[in-house]
């Protein structure tokens, strides 16, 4: 007599386990979006401070007084090296004390949240905008909105992956064509259109292909690993985590820790830093989000894969055939 299948789970544990699961992942977006947006505050901000020791030394005096490693104060000769810094993303802003008094530099392009906490701390010092922000979004926050679509189509292309049973060389194929895509038509609406960035166009491109290819190979690499579960995990790590942790509204140095540091490590905040650096500051400190993105795309395309080596050698044999079940009587 051959044997049984397995009797799915029954109506009442299907029902108690919808009933537990959408409270948990309620809690769980509450938790991961809600709760660094109530503690946003400085936790080691960098700024800088420019000029004699005689007069910048109580204006650093008075950042240091605000908090407990609030702010991370950088000291530097005179204005023009404290632009510089700016330039080179090394600080937010930069405060320039003088015989009449602070000026205050700011950089809007970094982070909008940062200049206007800046502005408030000295109310009134005359501020200068070193590198502001675009017209087409004075405010990031167009910017900021624009990560989550990325990170919701790096994750549609990793389940449409994973759901299509695309493996090997396919799956690779349809991933790098897919970010490549997403790169040009994210581009062309936040650049061409919405004027967001402002940078090199090709650059810009390339950097939001990068960004949907780490976050889709990523979501298929754990896919065909861990099957479904993987798909699942991706997708919560990507969208919960990734796009509240990304810091890309304000600074990463304003969530609350280690909010902002693990929000740097995946891929939503990773692009977040690489588009700001290079549409506004000529490739500016880029180096090490464009390694989180390499390395994420990579290593999720070799687990993509080692899973489709992995179903080929689980595939029947080319002509193998089950053997056929005895007649039974009639």
């Amino acid at each position: 007599m051959p044997a049984m299948p397995a009797s799915p789970a029954s109506p009442t544990r299907r029902t108690a386990a919808v009933a537990v699961l959408i409270p948990v992942i309620a809690a769980l977006a509450l938790w991961a979006f809600a709760w660094p947006a109530a503690r946003v505050a400085p936790r080691d901000l960098p700024i800088g401070v420019a000029g004699p020791a005689a007069v910048a030394g109580p204006v650093q005096e008075r950042f240091e007084q605000r908090g407990e490693d609030a702010f991370d104060v950088h000291r530097y000769e005179d204005e023009a090296a404290a632009r510089a810094a700016i330039g080179d993303r090394v600080v937010y802003g930069a405060v320039v004390a003088g015989p009449h008094g602070p000026r205050l530099l700011t950089a809007s392009a970094a982070s909008p949240v940062v200049a206007q906490l800046l502005q408030q701390a000295l109310p009134t010092a005359p501020a200068t905008d070193v590198v502001a922000a675009p017209p087409g979004d004075p405010r990031g926050s167009a910017l900021a909105a624009s990560i989550l679509p990325l990170a919701l189509a790096g994750v549609a292309a990793g389940a449409l992956v994973t759901l299509l049973e695309l493996h090997g060389a396919r799956a690779v194929a349809a991933l790098v064509g897919a970010a490549v895509l997403a790169g040009l038509v994210g581009t062309a609406i936040t650049g061409s259109w919405l004027g967001v960035i402002t940078g090199d166009w090709w650059t810009e491109a390339g950097v939001l292909a990068l960004a949907a290819l780490a976050i889709g190979a990523a979501v298929a690499g754990l896919a065909a690993l861990l099957g479904r579960a993987g798909l699942a995990l991706g997708a919560l790590v990507m969208v919960l985590l990734g796009n509240p942790f990304s810091g890309v509204a304000g600074a990463p140095e304003l969530l609350p820790e280690p909010a902002g540091a693990i929000g740097q490590w995946l891929p939503p905040g990773a692009a977040g830093s690489l588009l700001r650096s290079v549409a506004f500051f000529d490739g500016a400190a880029a180096g090490g989000p464009l390694l989180v993105l390499g390395a994420w795309a990579v290593l999720g395309l070799a687990a993509v894969v080692a899973g489709g080596r992995r179903v080929r050698a689980t595939a029947p044999a080319p002509g193998h055939h089950r053997a056929a079940e005895p007649a039974r009587a009639g």
